[in-house]
């Protein structure tokens, strides 16, 4: 073999290697992204069946409920338009309250998010901004159908 064809080979196989290393470090990255979602969209369709995302707004007035269990929380999450129910089993935040912001990330089952986690804020004029958005996107909404 000839030197020229030994180089070609090695940069071959380097060209090689650093594209599989590429594509494992995309793939990799795919399968850990968390889309958000407002109540809004997933009440219209728009977030994903059985893939893990988040929803974020706020918790609805007199919707947490514990289960006998003591393990399992029912709550809904609101962007003032739309509300979805929420399971979660587990120990939820020291700040999570009934009218406060909150984003839960988990699946989608039968019309109910089933959390895997749960975020509240953590001060009185903190809200995510996924959520903020949110609430504000659907309070023009709101608006603007009264009118």
């Amino acid at each position: 073999m000839k030197a020229r064809s030994k180089r070609l080979m090695l940069v071959g196989g380097g060209v090689a290697l650093l594209v599989a290393a590429v594509a494992l470090v995309l793939s990799a990255f795919q399968q850990n992204l968390v889309f958000f979602h407002t109540p809004t969209e997933i009440a219209e369709g728009k977030a994903p069946t059985g893939k893990t995302f988040r929803v974020g707004g706020m918790v609805e007035e007199g919707s947490i409920a514990r289960e006998p269990d003591g393990v399992t929380v029912r709550f809904a999450i609101t962007d003032t338009a739309k509300v979805i129910p929420v399971t979660y089993k587990g120990t939820l935040p020291d700040l999570f309250k009934e009218g406060k912001g909150a984003v839960v990330q988990g699946k989608l089952e039968n019309g109910v998010f089933r959390a895997t986690e749960v975020l509240a804020k953590h001060d009185e004029n903190y809200m995510p901004p996924e959520a903020a958005h949110a609430v504000e996107q659907a309070q023009k909404a709101a608006t603007t159908l009264s009118q």
